[in-house]
């Protein structure tokens, strides 16, 4: 008898909402980093109040940019990565998040592509005539959810409601 596989749901839970803190902590980049981004409108969160508030899918494109960075990317060209993200980054998102497969960024600064299909991610590096770098977005999911899971400060207070040592 053939079984179907089982098919993972979509992780990112719609409606939470995380603080900067909680960002800078998942994607690795610091507060300062986070504001700098938000004023240049590289990632523009909600506000309560005075404080920035990222949705889950911002997040996960927080930490792509913070990779990119990494990768010695400049801004302009994450501008451009940005700009495809928020096309195709909600869709086909999901549809990784449906399937087995892993999702990569490829990038030379000028093309910009959201591959899942490894021979795919081949042709186009073979094919390409500037370095091409490579984001797992997959990983960068993986991160967030990994970040998710954990017991908050709150969860971990003792009875009598002070910190556990």
């Amino acid at each position: 008898m053939l079984r179907a596989k089982n098919r993972r749901p979509a992780v990112l839970p719609s409606g939470e909402v995380y603080t900067s803190g909680e960002v800078a902590e998942i994607s690795g980049v610091s507060l300062r980093q986070l504001q700098w981004w938000d004023e240049q409108n590289v990632v523009s969160p909600k506000q309560d109040g005075h404080r920035r508030v990222y949705e889950p899918h911002e997040v996960v494109e927080v930490s792509v940019i913070a990779e990119l960075r990494r990768k010695g990317f400049s801004l302009q060209r994450i501008r451009r990565v940005v700009r495809y993200l928020h096309k195709e980054m909600s869709r086909k998102l999901a549809e990784a998040l449906l399937g087995e497969a892993e999702m990569h960024l490829l990038t030379d600064g000028k093309a910009v592509y959201l591959e899942d299909r490894p021979e795919r991610i081949i042709e186009i590096m073979k094919a390409a005539r500037q370095p091409m770098f490579l984001v797992c977005v997959t990983d960068q999911l993986r991160r967030f959810e990994s970040a998710v899971k954990k017991p908050s400060r709150i969860e971990t207070s003792s009875a009598d409601g002070r910190p556990r040592n």
